[in-house]
């Protein structure tokens, strides 16, 4: 009877260090990366340490800017980015996708049906890495319900999509929810698609003055109705409101007057923002919904300022 009492205790004891965890700081100085095929010719680069020999770790997916046209997975502060964030614990990974809209326009003169269809393309490839990295949970010691996607700019399109488009949830075992999502300046095409059932832990960096992803509810690009692109996005305003609605988790930076740059500076500025909220809101499960604004002295003419901007000043 002392004997399985201790062995509960044991149990109980080891959930508890591996789900108080933490993030926010480097544990490691060494990390290894490794290549591979996931879908017909596209690869992802996987980054650990060496060095962490723990059990049920987090799983961070990143994938990349570039309006569907451009970008690489391996850019210098991408690989950075992975590297810092290997070394604090997070298994880290770098997708490729297609990029559907090489050499053509992503703007107000590509059809709207098109972008959906851009959309639906990157959503689906995102879950089938993440459908190939669960296969094989074991061998990088990941704990599936801590998998968490983020993306940048048409990379937080795509993982935002990934998450909600039922056909590319169809990639997935059935019982599978992510953990959460990291998008920096993405938006979603319907916001219907965030519900009490399908929303999870949500995490928004977003310029208020975004001149290609709208922070708020407004056209992509901000092209005119009578433009073949024109397509109403919702950004991290419209879809924590949504959130806040609903009574579901979030976690906001809004950048007052910020402009498409803060697709890049979360990666390179704000790592300790994002282990944070993996730590707290996704390995923890704790429910929180948090708005943080950074203000700036300059101005926007492309939309109005929210509330929350209006009330820093």
């Amino acid at each position: 009877m002392k004997k399985a009492l201790l062995l509960t205790i044991f149990w109980v004891a080891s959930i508890y260090v591996a789900n108080s965890q933490s993030y926010s700081t480097q544990k490691y100085d060494q990390v290894s990366v490794k290549t591979e095929k996931y879908l017909n010719s596209l690869e992802m680069d996987i980054y650990q340490s060496d060095q962490d020999s723990l059990d049920n770790r987090p799983l961070l997916i990143y994938v990349h800017g570039g309006g569907f046209s451009g970008g690489q997975r391996n850019e210098p502060d991408i690989v950075a980015f992975c590297e810092k964030m290997a070394k604090r614990g997070i298994v880290t990974v770098s997708i490729s996708y297609s990029l559907t809209m090489k050499g053509k326009s992503f703007g107000c003169n590509q059809a709207a049906k098109n972008k959906l269809e851009t959309f639906r393309i990157a959503a689906n490839e995102v879950t089938a890495a993440t459908n190939y990295l669960l296969e094989r949970k074991a061998e990088l010691r990941i704990n599936h319900e801590n998998i968490v996607l983020s993306g940048s700019s048409a990379g937080a399109e795509a993982v935002i999509h990934a998450v909600y488009l039922e056909e590319a949830l169809g990639n997935l075992p059935v019982d599978f929810k992510y953990g959460g999502l990291v998008s920096m300046a993405g938006a979603i095409s319907d916001i219907d698609l965030i519900t009490k059932e399908t929303a999870i832990p949500m995490q928004f960096f977003h310029g208020t003055c975004d001149e290609l992803v709208p922070y708020g509810n407004d056209p992509h690009h901000f092209c005119s109705e009578t433009d073949p692109g024109y397509l109403m996005l919702y950004g991290a305003g419209a879809i924590i409101e949504k959130l806040g609605n609903i009574n579901q988790p979030y976690y906001l930076i809004t950048a007052c007057n910020g402009d498409h740059t803060w697709a890049s500076i979360p990666f390179r500025k704000k790592l300790d923002e994002i282990a944070e909220f993996i730590e707290k809101d996704v390995v923890q499960g704790k429910f929180r919904q948090v708005r943080e604004v950074i203000g700036s002295d300059g101005s926007c003419d492309l939309v109005e300022a929210p509330d929350l901007c209006r009330s820093s000043d």
